[in-house]
């Protein structure tokens, strides 16, 4: 329809032109001395037209050249930015993909323009750790040592590389960077966390677990298992009686009562000798939360016969007995307190009970044991015979 009213409006132009130039009898006339010219004022206009249409086109055709180069850096730049979106957009897609070796030529493209070549040296720099291939993974990464912009990206990601190829020295001190320059977020940490963990710097360990636990970044079970990792390296170490009290000081209240932590402190005090402090460390840790290796713990740090302290034991235990009757770990250590003691009755009963509610080898075993003590102590040879055989074939089954 649009062509139709174009071609109406031509003709009519056309026509209205034709009729105007037949009854125009006007003329022009142009003097140069000593010449002279006569035009008819239709031929002359349409001279004027056909001059003004070719200046237009040699002016256009001027200006044409004139922008040509510029045109051509455009179009040229327009084709890089072209492949390097998409030789960005590649290597993403390669990286995700697990086609590592793509991911890394297209990122070799994408660097090609500048805007792009930070993102794609963190491209190519994972593409080649993933590939196992450490020198160019530190060749893409040293094409970023210069841009403040992709500072953070580039150590958390040489953080990241660095953990999981087992390079803590590495690791930290891109962590230590990332703090100088004031950046600090959960990731972080997490990546830290697992950087001290393999340079088994505990007590930075814990300082980061309670960090993360503070901001719900840890899962419970994971929480938890790096504490007992951490507290067991901390009082395992050859520490003297002194500073072992000196590392235990430093446990939080709430950490004290755990326990495995509770059951690896008193462990260690009664390797140490300290078997006062052991036993209260079993007391808190009991009170709060029962545990059988906190018990067995407690047993093995049971006081000198015939002291106050001792009788205080038996009588914490009693206590605990009349709330657990069926406590077999509590009634070997009742039993062991009581012989301990020389309170032979009592000994027997609670050992005979540990030896009916035994469910593991170990404790059949100890039962016999003590038992046998026992009735040796009192000179009933053939009962601490029979008790020594027990023992001897719980031990070989």
């Amino acid at each position: 329809m649009r062509l139709f009213l174009w071609l109406v409006a031509l003709m009519a132009a056309a026509i209205g032109i034709a009729v105007t130039a037949r009854f125009n009898p006007g003329n022009v006339v142009l003097f140069y001395p000593p010449h002279r010219i006569d035009l008819s004022l239709n031929f002359f206009v349409v001279l004027e037209v056909a001059l003004f249409a070719f200046l237009y086109v040699v002016i256009r055709a001027f200006r044409a050249t004139v922008r040509m180069p510029a045109k051509v850096a455009a179009y040229r730049q327009q084709k890089r930015e072209r492949e390097g979106n998409k030789g960005l957009r590649e290597a993403l897609k390669a990286l995700f993909e697990g086609r590592f070796g793509h991911a890394e030529k297209a990122a070799l493209r994408a660097s090609e323009l500048p805007e792009n070549a930070g993102v794609a040296a963190l491209i190519g720099a994972r593409a080649a750790h993933r590939m196992r291939q450490g020198p160019r993974r530190d060749q893409w990464l040293a094409k970023l040592a210069g841009d403040n912009a992709m500072k953070t990206a580039r150590l958390m990601t040489t953080t990241e590389l660095a953990v999981d190829d087992h390079q803590p020295e590495l690791a930290l001190e891109a962590v230590r960077e990332l703090n100088a320059s004031g950046t600090r977020h959960i990731h972080a940490l997490q990546l830290s966390l697992k950087a001290q963990q393999q340079a088994k710097n505990w007590p930075e360990v814990l300082r980061l677990v309670r960090s993360l636990d503070k901001h719900r970044a840890l899962h419970p079970a994971l929480s938890s298992r790096l504490r007992e990792l951490a507290y067991d390296d901390l009082l395992s170490g050859n520490h003297d009686a002194e500073s072992l009290l000196r590392v235990w000081a430093t446990v939080p209240t709430a950490d004290r009562i755990k326990p495995y932590v509770a059951c690896r402190a008193a462990t260690a005090l009664n390797a140490r000798g300290l078997h006062d402090e052991a036993r209260l460390v079993a007391e808190e840790s009991l009170a709060a939360d029962w545990d059988e290796r906190v018990v067995r713990a407690y047993r093995d740090a049971a006081a000198p016969a015939g002291s106050a302290a001792l009788l205080l034991q038996i009588e914490h235990c009693e206590n605990w007995a009349n709330a657990r009757p069926t406590d077999a770990e509590l009634a070997l250590t009742l039993g062991t307190l009581c012989l301990k003691q020389k309170l032979w009755g009592k000994a027997q009963r609670y050992l005979e009970q540990a030896l009916s509610d035994a469910s593991e080898p170990r404790m059949v075993r100890e039962s016999h044991l003590k038992l046998a003590q026992m009735h040796e102590a009192l000179g009933q040879e053939e009962e601490a015979a029979n008790h020594y055989r027990q023992c001897a074939l719980a031990t070989i089954l």
